[in-house]
C-alpha cells in the first residue's frame, strides 16, 4: 500500500510541475536612514529594487543574499522580513516575486563596480526617488511606507 501511495504521490507531483510550473524571483527593499537602494539594469529602462531569480536547488533566502551582493554590492547584517508574495503576470503568468524588507545591511568594501547586468546603483532619499523609478518599485515603496497590505500583483 505504501509503495502504491508513493508512486501516486510522485505522479501527482510530476504532473503538477509540468502543468502548474512556476518561476520564483526575489527582490529586496533595502531601506535605511530614509534612503532606498535601487539599481538600473543595462537591458531595461528605469530604476528597480535589486533582485533576481531563485536558482534550482536554492532557497529564496539564499537567492536574496546572493542577489543583493551581486546587484547592490551589500551584505545583509540582519534578518530580512518577507513582506509579500506577488504574481508577476506581466513577465509570465507563472512568475512570482517574493519581496523582502531589509533594513540591516552594509556596503561590501571590495564589491566590484557594477558591470554587465547592472548599469548603476544608487541610494535615494525615499521622498526624492528618480523620475524613472519603475511603477512596481513605486508601488512596493507605497505599500511599505503606508503600512498597506501588499497587492496580489507585482
Amino acid at each position: 500500500m505504501r509503495a502504491h501511495h508513493s508512486l501516486v504521490q510522485t505522479a501527482i507531483l510530476a504532473y503538477g510541475r509540468r502543468s502548474r510550473g512556476m518561476t520564483l524571483g526575489v527582490r529586496a527593499l533595502l531601506v535605511a536612514e530614509g534612503r532606498v537602494l535601487l539599481v538600473r539594469h543595462t537591458y531595461a529602462p528605469g530604476w528597480y529594487l535589486p533582485g533576481g531569480g531563485v536558482e534550482r536547488g536554492e532557497s529564496a533566502g539564499d537567492a536574496l543574499i546572493r542577489e543583493v551582493r551581486e546587484e547592490a554590492g551589500v551584505r545583509l547584517t540582519g534578518a530580512p522580513l518577507l513582506f509579500g508574495l506577488y504574481r508577476n503576470a506581466a513577465a509570465d503568468p507563472r512568475d512570482h516575486v517574493a519581496l523582502y524588507i531589509c533594513d540591516a545591511f552594509e556596503a561590501i568594501p571590495d564589491a566590484p563596480r557594477p558591470r554587465g547586468e547592472i548599469a548603476e546603483r544608487g541610494a535615494f532619499p525615499i521622498d526624492a526617488l528618480p523620475a524613472d523609478a519603475t511603477p512596481a518599485t513605486l508601488a512596493r515603496l507605497r505599500e511599505y511606507l503606508a503600512g498597506a497590505a501588499p497587492s496580489v500583483d507585482w
